[in-house]
C-alpha cells in the first residue's frame, strides 16, 4: 500500500513492510547504498551516499590521506622514468 503526500515540497510516502521486513524504495534506487539510521524504535531516517569499506578506512585517515596528497601532487609534477631494475638488484646486494 502506497500513498503520497506532498508537504512542504517533501515526498511522504506510507509503505507496508513485507513478511520478509524489507522496503521497496523504487527501481531508481536499485543498487545504491543507504545508510538507515533508527532514530528511536520505529523510527529510520534513510540517506543516499557512499560509504567506505572497512578495509579502506585507513586511507581516509588525517595522516594517511596527507601523505597520500603529498605522493600525487610529486607524481603529478615529475615526469614519469623507466626504473633500471638490474641498478636496484645491485645496490640492495651490495647492502
Amino acid at each position: 500500500m502506497q500513498h503520497d503526500n506532498v508537504r512542504n515540497g517533501d515526498l511522504s510516502t506510507v509503505k507496508t513492510i513485507g513478511s520478509s521486513g524489507q522496503i521497496a524504495l523504487g527501481k531508481q534506487y536499485a543498487g545504491r547504498h543507504v545508510l538507515v539510521d533508527q532514530v528511536e524504535p520505529g523510527v529510520w531516517v534513510i540517506k543516499l551516499g557512499q560509504f567506505i569499506p572497512d578495509s579502506e578506512q585507513w586511507l581516509h585517515e588525517p595522516e594517511t590521506s596527507d601523505q597520500l596528497e603529498r605522493a600525487v601532487k610529486w607524481a603529478e609534477e615529475h615526469e614519469a622514468s623507466e626504473t633500471d631494475l638490474d641498478s636496484i638488484e645491485q645496490e640492495l646486494l651490495d647492502k
